[in-house]
């Protein structure tokens, strides 16, 4: 199948590469010409604008930073809505606000055009080797029929319902693993306050029942002082502010999110927001007085 593929970002570019060992052809386009030309290297076309991307290809795939810039390649000037022929379809794996997607559906659909919002969780690793967990909103039929590109770059995907609950599911996910991450971060934080030693302490607790795959994953991370990004604070913050937006929305209750929130926040006011999100452990460090040399 030929593809199209908008954003080449951190998550957008192996998701690319993943596609083309699959062997689809794949058509990528981002502003970035850098990203643009490694993946021509490894055997995609480039192309010109989002729309000379959908003029070429039946199904577009798009990976950008939140709500604005979809709505923007899609729907705007020299986007996708102005190349995509009758019967393509539109797959956002963007982690946006779900009424954002809902709108984005719409417009496409007065030009006969599908959509799906597949957002997905697993950050740069997971992109990597193709293993990222996705989160579908749109029809049955049409999810059967993409299930296959889908699955070229994650080992998990299922359907969460029609248009926008995709990003509702990511919206839930998001809520999870960033409060999982604040709760290790002040059991770590606490077991080194205390005089233990946090790395027993992770390793007598990891097998039972406070054991988790945020745990095993962001853990070791705190521990060693390893805070290169597999996903940055600030897209967190991101998803969490479409969270608290949601949530205002509908009358739903984030008590604890907002909490969580409000320390990536502060994170940010030290400019720590480039960092991954297990450097929230230094949010408690700095309460509690704690001085870590990063390690070597």
């Amino acid at each position: 199948m030929k593809i199209g593929f908008i954003g080449l970002g951190i998550m957008g570019k192996p998701m690319s590469l993943n596609l083309l060992k699959a062997g689809h052809e794949v058509v990528v386009y981002n502003r970035s010409p850098k990203a643009v030309q490694e993946c021509v290297q490894a055997g995609a076309e480039a192309g010109a604008s989002p729309k000379d991307v959908a003029e070429r290809c039946p199904l577009i795939i798009t990976m950008l930073p939140n709500s604005p810039q979809v709505k923007e390649v899609i729907l705007g000037p020299d986007g996708v809505l102005e190349g995509a022929r009758p019967g393509a379809m539109v797959i956002d794996m963007s982690s946006i606000a779900p009424g954002a997607s809902q709108e984005v559906a719409q417009k496409l659909a007065e030009k006969n055009v599908r959509f799906m919002d597949a957002p997905v969780s697993g950050g740069e690793p997971k992109a990597i080797d193709g293993t990222l967990s996705i989160m579908a909103g749109g029809k049955s039929e049409d999810f059967e029929e993409f299930l296959p590109v889908l699955k070229a770059m994650g080992s998990s995907a299922v359907l969460c319902g029609d248009v926008g609950a995709g990003n509702v599911t990511k919206l839930a996910n998001q809520i999870i693993v960033a409060v999982n991450i604040a709760a290790v971060s002040e059991a770590l934080t606490l077991a080194t306050k205390a005089g233990a030693n946090p790395e027993t302490v992770y390793k007598a607790i990891r097998g039972g029942l406070a054991g988790s795959t945020v745990l095993d994953a962001k853990g070791p991370m705190m521990l060693e002082r390893r805070f290169d990004p597999g996903f940055r604070i600030n897209l967190h913050i991101k998803d969490l502010n479409n969270v608290m937006e949601t949530g205002h929305d509908i009358g739903s209750p984030l008590p604890i999110t907002a909490t969580v929130m409000e320390m990536m926040q502060t994170l940010k006011s030290y400019d720590l927001d480039h960092q991954d999100h297990s450097a929230l452990v230094q949010y408690y460090e700095k309460l509690a007085g704690i001085e870590v040399k990063k390690a070597d």
